[in-house]
């Protein structure tokens, strides 16, 4: 099946995004997390958003949860790790699932921090940002988990199911880690910050201040990967895509918005520029469907 509009992102921009194209009657997918927007959650008060007021930011996630549920729009839990330009449409890659759609909207946010030095050297050649969708290559391996959130110690768990020998490594704080928090007993947590993913045609250690540890592979499991990892050929100004004053990147037919395309972060700005891309991205189609009438003339 091949969707009108994927929108990759499930925060006020991917969610601004999906409603107006649901309105226009296009057939859309939306990847994200059912927590919709971890960062919006955490706010203790917003007042900047027009129409709501001494709002917490999980009362407003939840308002928009309320908004999606009420036109019938379903975020898919399908983590996006490469989204590549066909020609005529978009294969977006989910471990061993592949899904098929004619524009794409990225609203994933913004990565904060550099990434560890070796992580884009060797993506694809054992570093990957998705451990449920690649852990039957790591049967009776040795791997380690490196976590920016507590999602992350579910996929540690699925893949110690798999794995020979699994490593977390947490670059989040979080109570009780010590002692392995949710993660099986059998996880080894080690509490320092790596320095460098090593390897040689394949990555084979993870090295840190105080010792290394050998590995077969290295997941990096992130609230968002970097746009330059997820989209080959996207121009990027750093952590950000280069967009125009229509949301257009450099690819045609692939959009973007929010706190991806650049600042200021705001909650009120990215759902404005989610609405503006996808009223972009359903001109487009549009005009594909004009352009394939008078060729069939």
């Amino acid at each position: 099946m091949r969707y009108d509009i994927a929108i990759v992102g499930s925060g006020p921009a991917g969610l601004s995004a999906a409603i107006n194209a649901k309105i226009r009657n296009k057939n859309i997918i939306v990847f994200g997390t059912e927590n919709l927007s971890n960062k919006l959650e955490k706010a203790p008060e917003i007042n900047n958003y027009l129409g709501f007021y001494e709002i917490s930011g999980e009362d407003l996630k939840n308002k928009f949860k309320d908004h999606i549920d009420s036109m019938g729009i379903e975020v898919n839990n399908n983590r996006i790790t490469n989204i590549y330009a066909m020609g005529d449409y978009f294969a977006l890659i989910s471990g061993q699932n592949m899904f098929e759609a004619t524009t794409v909207i990225l609203a994933t946010g913004v990565q904060y921090g550099k990434p560890i030095k070796g992580e884009e050297e060797y993506l694809g050649r054992g570093v990957g940002y998705c451990a449920t969708c690649d852990a039957p290559l790591y049967k009776e391996k040795t791997v380690a988990i490196i976590g920016y959130n507590k999602e992350a110690e579910e996929e540690a768990n699925f893949l110690n199911e798999i794995a020979s020998k699994t490593y977390f490594i947490p670059m989040y704080k979080g109570e009780g880690l010590m002692r392995g928090n949710n993660l099986d007993d059998t996880i080894e947590v080690i509490n320092e910050r790596p320095i460098e993913i090593k390897g040689e045609t394949l990555v084979n250690q993870v090295s840190f201040k105080t010792k290394n540890i050998d590995v077969d592979g290295v997941f990096v499991i992130k609230d968002s990967a970097s746009p330059k990892t997820l989209v080959p050929g996207l121009d990027v100004d750093g952590s950000h895509v280069k967009v125009d004053i229509n949301m257009n990147t450099n690819i045609s037919g692939c959009f973007a918005c929010g706190d991806i395309a650049g600042k200021p972060y705001s909650y009120i700005k990215s759902a404005g520029q989610g609405q503006i891309a996808a009223i972009n991205a359903v001109s487009y189609l549009d005009q594909l469907k004009i352009k394939e009438r008078n060729e069939n003339k």
